[in-house]
């Protein structure tokens, strides 16, 4: 009687009965939602301390992105890039000034930027270059999360992406992350690039040695190779700086962005570069139907103008010393790493206590949503709008976990 009063349990079972198992997400079904906080079906709220892998940096329904959306709906949604409406202009101009870079790409999800970044490297080799046709190789790291697209778990370690999708795509070396001499020893005359996560997010929010980032732009400048900086999740806010590379005063070659860049209304993603690098493409050789189309670059316009007052950068960073020295105080009660950088975090739990998908069941118990990744690892990262307190709220109900 009670679970037909509820409607989360049925909500769960026909999600499970009639969707294809690529995820596992938590038992929660939310219906609503308003800055850091989550409602579900059944009125329970909860904290959201994952904010879509950073989708949703500015939170749910921020006013300004909302308001874009609304009047954009109302006048125009999609033309194709066949022609050019009024939207994308502002949004290729004002993207490329945040990301001091002359062009811009629209694309729409993170693996497409990924995507865009292999195919322009490639191109920029051949024809700038002059690497033997048909020989370009780019230089990766282990532990790497930059898509789910073929090409991209071709040069996956991790087993769950990668196993039984092959015949792989050739022309891409891994290396481990952080090893600066690995790195330049795989480069050849071939190499077009190297292809880096800043901090490697679904690997549990690993931050490179210092020195590691601008030894990679060093070496690819002597070498002629481009650095491509995978920012999709690191970047616009979520480190406490624009792009996590800034924190090492780190410029590439490329910036690949998505995920918070359509604010969680829309997916929107873009590559930016130089005229050098991008200008290799000509018309016909790449593209997409939705990529920078209106509703898309309204909201992207406004995102960019909230990061342009260094607001939410500031929010980021100040907020993360606060959640650094409420997960630190937590070593050797439960947690046996922590690694911090702006409102990013990765935790990893005595294994011998219990795991991610555990501390993360228990947290939404809670009313506290998480996400686990690599065994006893959890990952945080709520929306910049979160407060002090909620952000001690969460530690807090995290210590109790923990405890318990």
């Amino acid at each position: 009687m009670i679970e037909d009063m509820l409607r989360t349990p049925s909500a769960v079972r026909d999600a499970e009965k009639y969707t294809a198992h690529n995820y596992h997400p938590l038992p929660v079904v939310i219906s609503s939602a308003e800055g850091a906080w989550l409602t579900d079906v059944d009125g329970k709220r909860y904290l959201d301390c994952l904010a879509g892998y950073s989708a949703l940096n500015f939170g749910h329904r921020h006013p300004q992105l909302i308001a874009a959306a609304h009047a954009q709906l109302d006048r125009l949604t999609l033309t194709s890039r066949a022609f050019i409406h009024d939207q994308f202009a502002d949004f290729c101009r004002e993207l490329a000034e945040l990301c001091g870079k002359d062009l811009v790409l629209p694309m729409n999800t993170g693996a497409e930027a990924v995507e865009t970044g292999i195919k322009v490297a490639r191109k920029w080799g051949y024809q700038v270059k002059g690497v033997t046709p048909g020989q370009a190789n780019i230089v990766v790291a282990e532990g790497n999360f930059h898509g789910r697209t073929t090409t991209i778990v071709s040069f996956s370690t991790d087993e769950d992406a990668r196993a039984d999708f092959g015949p792989y795509t050739p022309g891409f070396t891994v290396v481990p992350y952080g090893d600066l001499d690995a790195l330049t020893a795989a480069i050849d005359e071939n190499t077009v690039a190297v292809l880096l996560e800043p901090i490697q997010g679904e690997q549990g929010v690993v931050v490179p040695p210092e020195g590691y980032l601008p030894g990679v732009r060093q070496v690819c400048t002597e070498r002629n190779v481009l650095f491509i900086a995978d920012e999709i999740q690191s970047g616009l806010g979520r480190t406490g700086r624009t792009f996590a590379c800034d924190h090492e005063g780190v410029v590439p070659d490329m910036y690949l962005l998505g995920k918070a860049l359509g604010g969680g209304i829309v997916p929107v993603s873009a590559v930016a570069a130089n005229a050098e690098v991008l200008g290799v493409l000509k018309p016909g050789q790449h593209g997409s139907t939705f990529g920078g189309n209106p509703l898309a670059c309204a909201v992207a316009i406004e995102v960019v103008r909230l990061l342009a007052t260094g607001e939410f950068q500031r929010r980021s960073a100040e907020l993360g010393e606060r959640l650094r020295a409420g997960l630190e105080a937590l070593l050797g009660k439960g947690l046996v790493g922590v690694r911090v950088r702006g409102l990013w975090a990765g935790l990893d739990i005595d294994p011998a206590l219990m795991s991610g998908r555990e501390a993360c069941e228990r947290l939404m118990e809670r009313g506290i949503l998480a996400k686990d990744t690599h065994g006893s690892t959890i990952r945080l990262a709520p929306p910049l709008v979160i407060t002090e307190e909620e952000i001690d709220q969460a530690v807090a109900q995290l210590a109790e976990v923990l405890a318990a």
